[in-house]
């Protein structure tokens, strides 16, 4: 049984920086693309960012820019740095083993002043 553990949410102001980190029990990390969700309330749950086993990353056009993607696959961890962070920003973020059904449970990330 895989088991995912997000951590590094928090409240921050606009313009400020925050890094996420996600790991994975078991040793089947390596071989899976990893990606970032989040959803915000009252609103569904959307794909953030998306890096392969190789570390090639995508992201979506929202956080181009300003977040990024990236693994330690000798550690199960995948990291989500995100700066300049807007209001818009505020969610609850999930990591997820894609196209998998393993989510962890979320860490939210709350931009306010």
């Amino acid at each position: 049984q895989v088991q995912l553990v997000e951590s590094g949410g928090g409240l921050v102001q606009p313009g400020g920086s925050l890094r996420l980190s996600c790991t994975a029990s078991g040793s089947i990390f390596s071989i899976f693309a990893m990606a970032w969700h989040r959803q915000a309330p009252g609103k569904q749950r959307d794909l953030v960012a998306l890096i392969s086993n190789g570390g090639r990353a995508n992201y979506a056009d929202s956080v181009k820019g300003r977040f990024t993607i990236s693994r330690d696959n000798s550690k199960s961890t995948v990291y989500l740095q995100m700066d300049s962070l807007k209001p818009g920003d505020t969610a609850v973020y999930y990591c997820n083993i894609h196209q998998t059904n393993y989510w962890g449970k979320g860490t939210l990330v709350t931009v306010s002043s």
